[in-house]
């Protein structure tokens, strides 16, 4: 008997136990075998250098940790990385925030991380969580990236390296099937064709039902279901003994559902009518009553070339993309319980609505929905009609709370040329230029929901099946040109200082496309930002502005031995602002500063985001590398970081970016790896983050409290496994064990504010003082939760075979809480729940 395989398999079995909810709450734990060894050669400052000797926490997975851990997309490997959040998924597929040591991805804003695939920058958010092809290194690189990559970079940079054709022929397939019906296949081939080049050719698909149900339309799998399919192929070709040519296309369809959203209320006055009107969104218990099937729909075409010649001391590269992601959505509206469709007006596409609203409230009475949601003999909210009117919340089982349609389509031509020394010296540098246009385009579209579904379009005229109530529906054109340096020089032996700096200009436009007409429901403008004069809706006039940034990075490291580094960084990190869609600020200002007496300010266009971060640690080894170490403290401010508001109302729903003035952020994070025996390595690590709101004047009583969509601390904790059963076959195995912080997703966290509610009360049938209808959001925040994971099996040199499992022990937590202030409540998203399942590899 193997003794080695007997203890190490003890000590992960160990792990496993130790490793269930028991223990901790508060755990980060970044995978850092790929991180074992300090000799991997990154490129995330665009030059080749080992782990050690990059100034900057760094997390990197190599072609084996990402075999070990089955990470396919950026959620798999974020989970496993220290200091870093995800959102991804809840409302859309394409909607992917990312937060890095507390600077997020403001849903409907850029990105704050930069993604680059084999030397190439994306721009497009809904790309942060595809798959990418098969990939063979991914580096995560914290604090401002943007003196190399740019605008959009101000938290990291996520650097992917996927397969490059070699001069043999290679492929391998990887199958799973798991529980739900949830299935993967993905597989590629490498063939050289000729001499000096080669194709790779990528396939991946994935299907699942999903966790949940939805229970008015039979427990149908619409709820988290969903299908993704996509190609990937890469040509590499040496044109010559020094030029390289690497052309890349992709195509990737996606379809599925949306909005998985249940609605938590906060109103802590109603509770004694029914305590679920003051529930902690920890505590609640999931159901999905929507009439409408929700339905996701994404699309991306890709295709890159980048060429590179090696002079005999510079090595110019140059490379061009384009991109095209279109992605939609169906899903039930918002508004059941502000009266929207309930009141039969003078027109006949309002009467319509009507009746089809009390239609099938009166064949739903009695229907069971989640506390304290219910359906009343008529469809009037119970503050109108205390003893038969109905609650329902968002999304339920009547057409009372009408339809949405959302569009993002966006394409974009980008291109970079780079002038870089070829790195013999003490002293390299870099120089060139960029430039990329964006054309995108944004439209919701709210109807009345008269039994017939949703029409798939933005206006949908008075008399049609689904008409049109209110439509945002905007073009943005984006140009932006950059200029870049850097220069990096070994003073010593031993000391290191790099220099970098980043000129951004962004010309920003947005034209709008909703037609002049009036609402057939409200006798107004479709479009609350449209007026309307001598009885003729006005357009909404053009807008265009210019965010320009200096981004510079300076960095310092210290080898204080062969094994030990001491670094430290600064730089300055900027994301452009850009426009809302145009009569966000007018339907604000009048649902709410004029009716419930709020002051909340939001305007049609949200300013740029400006950053300040630094960072300083220590990175080495010990025990002859046995054991490696990564301690970093950091300190960042923000000026008007960019933060989604969600507000729902008798209007509908309205998405609108905003700024919050002013933010400070500092914390600390350590890694640490060991190498306990040979093949049985542990590892771990934890992220602190300590943020503050120190100003925000679109909502001043959130100051002193935490920057959003942020987690208090991040806990990771591992082991893996890797020994001989014979002489061609490996057993392995892996535990990984993830706590994620308490995380306050809004700027609003321990505070009270009016709701609609509050402006309804006075007037209503019971007639209590407007302070009743106050919401409490004390019991907003996401409470701390941790996740295992493990993977077991065998292993050849051609073939695998692991069982393996998701959240073994189904922790039950939240992915998303999205607080809508003034609705009095938030909208919640489950996470995912336990799934086992098995996976066979092939490789030849």
């Amino acid at each position: 008997m193997n003794i080695r395989l007997v203890l190490a398999s003890s000590a992960a079995l160990g792990a496993i136990a130790l490793s269930a909810p028991a223990i901790a709450q508060d755990a980060p734990a970044a995978d850092q075998a790929a991180q074992e060894d300090n000799a991997i050669i990154v490129t995330a400052r665009r030059q080749s250098e080992s782990v050690a000797e990059v100034p900057a926490a760094l997390t990197v997975f190599g072609a084996e940790a990402l075999a070990r851990t089955g990470v396919q997309r950026a959620d798999d490997f974020i989970q496993l990385t220290p200091g870093v959040t995800i959102v991804t998924g809840t409302a859309e597929a394409g909607d992917t925030q990312i937060n890095i040591r507390g600077i997020n991805g403001a849903r409907d804003a850029e990105s704050s991380v930069a993604l680059v695939v084999d030397g190439i920058l994306k721009t497009n958010t809904a790309q942060l969580n595809q798959n990418q092809g098969t990939m063979r290194q991914v580096e995560i690189l914290k604090g401002p990236q943007g003196a190399l990559y740019g605008r959009n970079a101000a938290a990291g940079a996520i650097v992917i390296q996927t397969v490059k054709p070699g001069d043999t022929l290679e492929g391998g397939v990887t199958l799973r099937a798991a529980q739900d019906n949830t299935y993967l296949a993905t597989g590629y081939v490498s063939v050289p064709v000729g001499e000096g080049a080669g194709f790779v050719l990528s396939g991946n698909y994935s299907t699942t039902d999903g966790f949940f149900r939805n229970r008015f339309l039979n427990n149908s799998k619409t709820i988290d279901d969903q299908e993704i399919w996509s190609v990937d192929g890469r040509f590499v070709a040496a044109l010559g003994p020094n030029t390289e040519l690497d052309v890349k296309a992709r195509y990737a369809d996606l379809t599925g559902a949306s909005i998985n959203f249940n609605a938590s209320f906060h109103l802590p006055n109603f509770a004694a009518a029914n305590p679920a009107f003051f529930e902690d969104v920890n505590e609640h218990p999931f159901g999905f009553y929507s009439n409408i099937r929700p339905t996701n729909d994404q699309t991306t075409f890709e295709a890159s070339a980048k060429i590179e010649h090696e002079f005999d001391s510079v090595t110019l590269t140059a490379w061009a993309l384009y991109s095209d992601v279109d992605q939609s959505l169906t899903a039930d509206g918002t508004s059941a319980d502000f009266a929207r469709f309930t009141f039969p007006g003078a027109t006949p596409a309002s009467v319509a609505a009507s009746n089809a609203c009390f239609a099938s409230t009166a064949q739903l009475t009695g229907y069971p929905l989640n506390p304290p949601a219910f359906i009343g003999q008529i469809p009037v909210p119970f503050i109108f009609a205390p003893a038969n009117g109905s609650t329902f919340g968002p999304y339920s089982p009547t057409t009372c709370d009408g339809t949405q349609f959302q569009i993002r389509e966006q394409s974009d031509i980008s291109a970079e040329i780079r002038l870089a020394s070829n790195g013999d010296g003490p002293f390299n540098w870099q120089v060139g230029a960029y430039y990329l246009h964006i054309d995108r385009e944004v439209g919701v579209s709210l109807g009345a929901d008269l039994g017939q579904g949703v029409i798939r379009q933005l206006y949908n005229a008075p008399g049609s099946s689904n008409p049109t109530t209110q439509l945002y529906n905007d073009s943005f054109k984006t140009d932006v040109y950059a200029l870049f340096a850097a220069a990096d020089f070994d003073v010593t032996d031993r000391f290191n200082i790099s220099v970098a700096g980043r000129y951004d200009i962004e010309d920003r436009s947005v034209r709008s496309l909703v037609p002049a007409v009036f609402d057939p429901f409200t006798g107004g403008p479709i479009n609350p930002g449209q007026q309307v004069i001598n009885g003729v809706v006005q357009p909404i006039p053009d807008q265009s502005k210019t965010f320009k940034q200096f981004q510079p990075k300076i960095s310092l490291r210290y080898a204080v031995d062969d094994n030990a580094n001491l670094y430290a960084n600064w730089g300055i990190g900027f994301k452009s602002g850009g426009f809302n869609n145009q009569g966000s600020a007018a339907i604000v200002d009048q649902a709410f500063n004029q009716f419930i007496g709020t002051n909340v300010l939001i305007n049609d266009q949200y300013r740029k985001e400006v950053s300040s971060a630094f960072e300083a640690g220590i990175k080495g080894s010990l025990l002859d590398g046995r054991i490696t170490y990564d301690l970093a403290g950091y300190y960042t401010t923000i000026d008007d970081m960019q933060f989604f508001e969600f507000f729902v109302g008798g209007f509908g729903l309205l998405r609108v970016v905003s700024n919050i003035d002013e933010v400070e952020i500092y914390g600390g994070e350590l890694n640490l790896t060991a190498e306990i025996i040979e093949g049985w390595t542990v590892f771990g690590s934890a992220n602190v983050t300590e943020s503050e709101i120190k100003q925000n004047a679109s909502r001043p009583v959130t100051v002193g409290n935490k920057s959003p969509y942020t987690a208090d601390y991040t806990l990771n904790f591992g082991t893996q496994l890797d020994v001989p059963m014979t002489s061609s076959m490996d057993f392995v195995s892996r535990v990984d064990y993830r706590v994620t912080g308490p995380t306050w997703f809004h700027t609003l966290q321990d505070d009270t504010n009016p709701t609609l509610f509050s402006g309804l009360l006075p007037g209503s049938a019971l007639g209590l003082p407007a302070f009743v209808g106050d919401a409490d959001y004390s019991v907003s925040r996401r409470d701390a939760f941790g996740v295992v994971d493990a993977r077991i099996g065998v292993e050849t040199d051609r073939w695998s075979l692991f069982a393996y499992a998701e959240n073994l022990f189904n922790k039950k937590y939240l992915n998303e809480v999205i607080t809508a202030v003034e609705f009095g409540g938030s909208f919640i998203s489950p996470g995912g729940r336990q799934r086992l399942g098995v996976e066979f590899g092939y490789k030849f």
